[in-house]
This record gives structure tokens, sequence and C-alpha cells, in this order.
């Protein structure tokens, strides 16, 4: 084989493993994004119970006094 071969071999197998990576990154945002989702939904469908629980002992949420860090 000539240089120029070796060259071209060497660049496809890289070009091969940049395939390769670029996929599972891929995979892993899409997994990561659809996790995001869910605790999103999570999260929303919590602070709708947690006001439900507060306005059905009679708290008004306005009235409650800021965290102390405020």
């Amino acid at each position: 084989m000539s240089e120029s071969d070796d060259r071209l071999t060497e660049m496809e197998v890289r070009l091969a493993f940049l395939d390769e990576a670029l996929a599972e990154l891929n995979a892993a945002e899409a997994d990561r994004s659809q996790r995001m989702l869910a605790i999103e939904r999570i999260l929303s469908d919590l602070r709708l119970e947690l006001a439900a629980i507060r306005t059905a002992l009679g708290e008004d949420v306005r009235q409650e006094p800021p965290p102390p860090h405020y």
C-alpha cells in the first residue's frame, strides 16, 4: 500500500469512530431530553397537588411569607 492509501484508510477509520460517537451522543441527548420532560411534568403535577392540598386546608398561598433568603 502506498502512503496515500494508508492515510485514506486512517481517515476512514477516524470518520467511522466519529460517526459512532455522534450517534451515541445523539441517543444520550434524546434520553436526557425525555427524562427532563418527564421530570417537568411530575413537578407540574406536584405543584398542582400541593396547591390543592393548601386550598383544602384553608391556607392562602399568597399570604405565605417569602423564604428567609429573600
